[in-house]
């Protein structure tokens, strides 16, 4: 298989969602995260790594809040959204060359914490075996299974953890592949959470690669909070390192 270091690797951010959990105003990927929105934070992330050559950003047909932002006048690509974040990911694979695009990488709008270190790992380790892969987390704590009753959720056993992951972003695999697959998953009526379940689904291999665990996705209103204290964190050690070179 080629590599992707002599490659276009494209780059998908699906932002069309409505962050119903964030119980905001707006979507959250519009809300505030020390001085930006959140989604200003992420395409930056994703734009300013040196290996993206073009990124394609899947936004709601009706959304009034993208042209406000300073990413209206960026050289993005811009794709309607759909009904689920699957078809804004499909929309924006359906608009990208895979011959000029062999590869491409997606990402949530809503982690703004992504670090280039993080994507370059990625890239190389997926590279180093052939075939795409996420980024990932071991699961540190103990996992439970709960049942319903009438009234609360209850334990209905411990899960073993030892080879538990949390998915992460971004996800990058070969374009033409991860555009079949979600498809043809899509097609036999198959649920897809995130394109390594499509192409799991397709028999295709997916790499685990584990990133930094502050690297987290908004979802609730304490997220924000704990973004901003990740942010000036990462902020402080991009100054140490600067102050040291």
């Amino acid at each position: 298989m080629t590599e992707p270091r002599d490659l276009n690797i494209a780059a998908v951010i699906p932002a069309a969602g409505v962050g119903k959990r964030m119980q905001a105003a707006m979507p959250k990927q519009y809300l505030t995260l020390n001085g930006k929105t959140i989604l200003e934070h992420t395409v930056s992330q994703i734009r300013r790594h040196p290996e993206i050559s073009a990124l394609w950003l899947a936004l709601d047909k009706t959304d009034p809040y993208f042209a406000a932002t300073s990413l209206a006048a960026a050289a993005i690509h811009r794709v309607d959204g759909g009904a689920e974040r699957v078809y804004s990911v499909l929309n924006a694979l359906q608009q990208i060359d895979a011959t000029l695009y062999p590869w491409v990488l997606v990402h949530d709008a809503a982690r703004p914490l992504i670090r280039a270190a993080d994507i370059t790992m990625l890239i190389n380790s997926c590279r180093q075996a052939g075939h795409g892969g996420i980024l990932a987390c071991p699961v540190r704590d103990t996992m439970k299974r709960s049942k319903a009753t009438a009234v609360v959720n209850v334990v209905a056993e411990t899960v073993d953890r030892q080879q538990l992951w949390h998915a992460l972003t971004p996800q990058l695999f070969p374009t033409r592949q991860l555009r079949e697959a979600i498809t043809q998953a899509l097609a036999a009526g198959v649920t897809i959470t995130d394109e390594a379940s499509a192409m799991e689904w397709a028999g295709q291999p997916v790499l685990l690669v584990e990133g930094q665990a502050d690297n987290i996705k908004i979802t609730r209103p304490g997220d924000l909070t704990l973004a901003s204290c990740f942010l000036d964190q990462q902020q402080r050690e991009q100054q140490l390192e600067q102050t040291s070179q």
